[in-house]
């Protein structure tokens, strides 16, 4: 990193903590004791208001806040960013209703000319095939904003078999397989679970208090808070390697992988008014997967294959 953007960012570093330690800086930005000195040196010859005090709970301070320059972004980041704005266009719905058009051309537009030069050489050279998003989300926003806030929200949900009316309180969404889904605690059935929002027609916020702190709840932890009910169904499946490839990039809270005397499973549980998902889940695996458990399983995916056969 450059001499310039390492003063850039560690003017925001210490705006933000106030106090610090020449150990933070070395520790931040990886730079040794003579470095910080250094830098510390030219924050003050550009006016940074730092003073120090000394003793065992000495340290450097900042008298008041600063007013910080804008953030600026050398030739690598610029490509990045742009990199992880291309992975937004295949989707319709965003949360905040922001479309990825808009903010591309604001991008754009905002490039020196030789950047803009690069870019659009990028975009002749690089293809993203992102899977395409199937069907519109229209409560996204809502719903994210739900699960930052703590909130419950009563919700109008439609599967092929009916459409009924739940509490639940948010955790996460995230997108997969041309789909929104969303992480949440059913508040009505007292249960974790995960729903289709293209499924979700209508969402009301309410003064239900929530069940659980999500401050506790880091997203990628939040699988290990699904448990089965009584009625659940366990199930164990064999997949050689390309399954394993499948399912890394196709799964759900109520599934993991493990390995056993070196062979790879899916192991994990659905409730009997899921039999129907988890059948053209397994069916997805093509001949990746055989079915240990349970016989039942087995025999509805054999009648799945066999409907399908009478249909040819």
């Amino acid at each position: 990193m450059k001499k310039s953007e390492r003063l850039n960012q560690m003017l925001r570093f210490i705006n933000q903590k106030q106090r610090f330690t020449l150990q933070d800086l070395m520790r931040e930005f990886h730079i040794s004791k003579r470095t910080a000195l250094r830098d510390i040196s030219s924050l003050e010859e550009i006016g940074a208001p730092i003073y120090v005090e000394y003793g065992r709970y000495g340290g450097y301070y900042l008298l008041n806040q600063m007013t910080l320059p804008p953030i600026s972004f050398n030739s690598q980041e610029i490509y990045a960013l742009y990199f992880a704005m291309q992975a937004l266009s295949s989707f319709s719905d965003l949360p905040f209703q922001v479309s990825f058009h808009s903010i591309h051309e604001k991008f754009i537009n905002a490039l020196a000319e030789k950047q803009r030069e690069h870019i659009e050489r990028i975009k002749d050279r690089v293809i993203f095939r992102n899977t395409e998003q199937i069907k519109e989300s229209e409560h996204l926003e809502t719903l994210l904003l739900a699960a930052i806030k703590n909130e419950v929200l009563n919700i109008s949900y439609q599967t092929p078999q009916r459409e009924g009316t739940r509490s639940i309180q948010p955790i996460a969404i995230y997108a997969m397989k041309g789909y929104w889904y969303c992480q949440a605690y059913d508040v009505t059935k007292q249960a974790y679970r995960v729903f289709r929002c293209d499924r979700i027609t209508s969402v009301e916020i309410t003064d239900i208090e929530p069940i659980i702190d999500l401050q506790e709840i880091h997203v990628h932890n939040a699988h290990s808070l699904w448990k089965p009910s009584e009625k659940a169904v366990e199930f164990k499946c064999l997949i050689d390697q390309d399954g394993v490839e499948h399912f890394q990039q196709q799964q759900f809270p109520s599934m993991e992988l493990i390995t056993e005397n070196k062979s790879n499973y899916i192991v994990g549980w659905y409730e009997p008014n899921e039999l129907e998902f988890i059948v053209k889940y397994l069916v997805s695996f093509g001949k990746s997967i055989n079915i240990i458990e349970p016989a039942i399983l087995k025999e509805h995916l054999r009648k799945y294959y066999k409907d399908v056969l009478d249909n040819l």
